[in-house]
């Protein structure tokens, strides 16, 4: 039977180092309890050691084989990997050994990187490992968060719960950054279109008049000769190619820009101060550091070490120094509060709320209201973004659209009263 080492905490609240002899963690999690301790960590001791030992010696027991990770560009889908989560939550709850639950699911689930990562992990825990320390093996599947709630939750004896918790984060999370990618995929592709069309009159359509006014010999007007010279430059020097790349352009810049700190935070607070867009923006970083702080806080992460991991995880460089502020006056005794307020980075309602949960020791309820809240604020600008987007990209291409026409038609015109006047 596996020994496991434990660190825990007595009634006096005197920390307690120790061995028990168990078939699983979760087994040896249940011993450490009916002692009356509070465990904080569970490790199996030195399984895989032993067994390079027992080969030594003439084992017949081959090791296990490290098995090979297909190439993949990117992770596992959130989707993906938020049905994993529930599914390994629900068998947890029915009481099957974590190492069985991994089994099940990896004979579920379809050839793939998430499959392969299953199997590893289930690996890692048959040869003693944790599952949080399994999962931290492999990062495209389980993030920073992911891992330390999952030990959260092997330290507290509910990692059911937690991996509950957890789903349903991901869920509202990926909910929410869907809104937000929804709400730019309209104007994106309808000034892409227009774009185009313009492009294409301005290569195609504009030079055939221009040979007819040639050939006439009509005197143009200013504005046609605007026009015909911005069609020139499309056709001719390469107009084209510099609206095709500048926005490719202007990305990579904005990543080039964004490789240092202080580049980063700069593109990130010019963000924020856009109209609406920064608003929205804004509103979407709180909402995710005050649910991941929530989550992880109401998992039993202390404090400290859920700002560290919230802070990497909030997206926005503005709030990830806000958020080391906070952490740093923290570790000095102080509130959470106070100095949140200090870094004016949130509304006065966030900050309210977060003093009243600390006072009444629900921060972690509170932190989820809050970001419950944002959501619905995310909800509403998203919808005024769009309802104000619809009516200027109308008018904007009202605009383009009249002026060509009023340039083509003001020659057109000249041309025909010339041509209908009666000669002397």
């Amino acid at each position: 039977m596996p020994t496991y080492a434990y660190e825990a905490m007595n009634s006096s609240g005197q920390e307690v180092k120790d061995e028990v002899e168990a078939a699983t963690s979760e087994d040896a999690i249940a011993k450490i309890r009916q002692k009356g301790f509070f465990p904080t960590k569970v490790r199996e001791k030195a399984v895989k050691k032993q067994a390079k030992k027992k080969n030594a010696g003439g084992d017949t027991a081959p090791l296990q084989k490290k098995r090979k990770m297909p190439i993949s560009i990117g992770g596992v889908p959130r989707v993906d990997l938020v049905g994993f989560t529930r599914q390994l939550s629900t068998l947890q709850d029915a009481g099957l050994p974590i190492l069985r639950s991994l089994q099940i699911l990896e004979q579920q689930q379809k050839p793939g990187l998430l499959k392969a990562i299953i199997g590893g992990v289930a690996d890692e825990v048959e040869s003693g490992g944790t599952l949080s320390d399994a999962m931290a093996k492999f990062p495209k599947a389980f993030d920073k968060l992911y891992v330390n709630m999952i030990n959260a939750g092997e330290a507290g004896g509910v990692l059911d719960l937690i991996l509950s918790r957890l789903a349903e984060f991901m869920e509202k999370a990926a909910k929410l950054k869907k809104k937000v990618i929804g709400a730019m995929i309209y104007p994106v592709v309808v000034i892409s279109i227009a774009v185009g069309v313009v492009s294409l009159i301005m290569i195609v359509v504009i030079p055939k008049f221009q040979g007819i006014f040639h050939d006439f010999h009509t005197e143009l007007p200013p504005i046609t000769q605007v026009l015909l010279n911005i069609s020139y430059w499309f056709a001719q020097q390469y107009g084209w190619a510099y609206v095709l790349f500048s926005p490719i352009v202007f990305t990579l810049l904005m990543k080039l820009i964004q490789m240092s700190e202080g580049g980063k935070y700069l593109v990130d607070a010019v963000k924020l101060k856009i109209p609406i867009l920064g608003g929205i923006l804004g509103k979407t970083s709180i909402a995710r550091f005050t649910r991941t702080l929530g989550t992880l806080i109401s998992a039993g992460v202390p404090i400290l070490d859920a700002i560290n991991i919230t802070k990497e995880t909030c997206g926005n460089e503005v709030y990830t120094r806000a958020l080391a502020k906070v952490h740093d006056a923290i570790r000095e005794g102080e509130s959470m509060a106070d100095p949140l307020r200090a870094t004016k980075v949130c509304d006065a309602i966030v900050v309210n709320m977060i003093d009243v949960g600390e006072e009444t020791g629900d921060l972690d309820k509170m932190l989820i209201k809050v970001a419950d809240n944002y959501d619905s604020d995310v909800d509403v600008l998203v919808s005024s973004l769009i309802s104000i987007l619809e009516p200027v990209m109308v008018v904007v291409l009202g605009v383009i659209v009249g002026f060509i026409v009023v340039a083509l038609f003001m020659p057109m015109v000249s041309l025909i009263e010339t041509m209908s006047s009666p000669k002397h």
